[in-house]
């Protein structure tokens, strides 16, 4: 336990911050499965839209610290490719 206001201070500041990055993380893993659901349906309209929220959402976390700039790459790129594969098909 702390001993210092400084140090208790700094638990309240961690706790709080870790309960906001937590939302976001988990933010950005729906709007990934929601991609997911739509690759499933088949429609590739709907699988286009849901990416390019996605994107969108994933590069928020990599600006706010939550997500590293090449997951979130990684993660877009490989959703990306199953996208196109959905019209080819």
């Amino acid at each position: 336990m702390a001993n210092h206001k400084s140090a208790e201070k700094c638990i309240r500041k961690t706790a709080r911050r870790t309960e906001i990055n937590k939302n976001r993380v988990s933010r950005v893993r729906t709007y990934i499965r929601k991609v997911e659901e739509a690759l499933a349906t088949g429609v590739k309209e709907s699988a286009q839209t849901a990416l390019r929220l996605a994107e969108k959402e994933l590069m928020r976390g990599v600006n706010k610290g939550v997500i590293h700039q090449n997951t979130a790459s990684r993660k877009v790129s490989r959703l990306c490719k199953r996208v196109k594969a959905l019209g080819a098909a």
